[in-house]
């Protein structure tokens, strides 16, 4: 869709919007036209542009019910901190307060590059680049790890003690906000989690959603990573539960969070054993007990299809293939449990 200059899509005021950017962003020059890019199942996000640049601009979802899991303050905190790291991120511009658009809202700058979401857009790509760009993924994220919080003004991010515990909890009180059904495997998939719980493998800054669609890629080399994109749930924690929640993202279960056609469920990219075994390599991380990391990403995952879902039915997404999203809870409720019987 085009942008249309003066038209406010859902979830914005622009003419709000050019008083804010005069004010707080740079080279701005003038009126403020708006597309929604993608949005409804993570925060929504527009690309804005005065005609001359283009910025991207993100706010949480209509209807907020997982309010913890959407933390724009701490997603602009990480970007600002990671600028000029071995982590490329998009730069950040400006941040906007609830005082504006009654939610708060981050600008960042426009990467040019390529975004997979679907199987269709992996499959275009010989197997070779389609190995090439899960490695390059991997490690990225190892790059991710292997940054020291202190050294980039982030010792205070987080607290990485007793993060896994958190974890268990949090999702689980998620759950209870926007559960639209009863689920015994969740429910006995928390409590082995609970009882299973390890002390934290190590510390790192850890992205909290990592997945190839939240990567913006070279457009002629899906082996180079443009930005990684989405830090709303970051912090300091165990950097296995990022590695352990990536593995779960290929699992075909969560297709249906994506419209049913997720490209992180692709049999075409490399097994998660091989992409483990060179997360390991990279990061020169021990992986003892990784079942109980990926099993923890299960839960996370299904919890957030189940906040979709809760807010699909209340009408409060947009864009489409969100009537799948319901079906994908209790498969990977399932799977995490498979996971902790060590049975993937």
């Amino acid at each position: 869709m085009n942008a249309d200059a003066g038209e406010s899509p859902d979830g914005l005021d622009l003419p709000l919007l050019n008083r804010f950017f005069e004010e707080h962003v740079p080279g701005f020059r003038g009126e403020l036209a708006a597309e929604l890019m993608h949005g409804g199942r993570s925060n929504l996000t527009y690309k804005v542009t005065d005609g001359h640049t283009d910025w991207v601009l993100r706010r949480p979802p209509l209807g907020e019910l997982t309010p913890s899991a959407h933390d724009m303050a701490r997603e602009y905190r990480v970007v600002s901190a990671l600028a000029g790291n071995a982590v490329p991120v998009a730069r950040a511009v400006a941040f906007g307060d609830t005082a504006l658009l009654g939610v708060p809202f981050s600008v960042v700058e426009y990467v040019e590059g390529t975004v997979i979401r679907t199987r269709e857009q992996l499959h275009r790509l010989p197997d070779e680049r389609i190995a090439g760009c899960a490695h390059a993924l991997v490690d990225t994220l190892a790059r991710l790890h292997a940054v020291d919080p202190g050294s980039v003004g982030l010792d205070g991010f987080g607290r990485a003690e007793g993060y896994l515990a958190r974890q268990v909890r949090r999702w689980y009180d998620q759950w209870h906000r926007v559960r639209t059904q009863d689920l015994a495997d969740l429910d006995a998939l928390h409590a082995g989690l609970d009882e299973m719980c390890p002390p934290e493998s190590g510390v790192s800054i850890v992205h909290g959603d990592f997945r190839i669609d939240n990567a913006i890629l070279a457009p002629d080399d899906p082996t180079d990573v443009r930005a990684v994109v989405d830090w709303e749930m970051a912090t300091l924690g165990d950097p296995l539960a990022d590695l352990g929640l990536h593995l779960a993202y290929a699992d075909p279960a969560f297709a249906p969070v994506l419209g049913s056609t997720a490209a992180s469920t692709s049999d075409r990219l490399p097994a998660s054993a091989e992409l483990a075994h060179r997360y390991g390599l990279v990061s020169g991380r021990a992986l003892d007990g990784l079942g109980f990391y990926i099993a923890l990403g299960y839960f996370k995952a299904a919890v957030i299809a189940e906040g979709i879902h809760a807010r699909f039915r209340l009408g409060l997404t947009r864009g489409l293939g969100f009537e799948t999203v319901g079906r994908a809870p209790a498969p990977l409720a399932a799977a995490g449990l498979r996971a902790l019987a060590g049975k993937t």
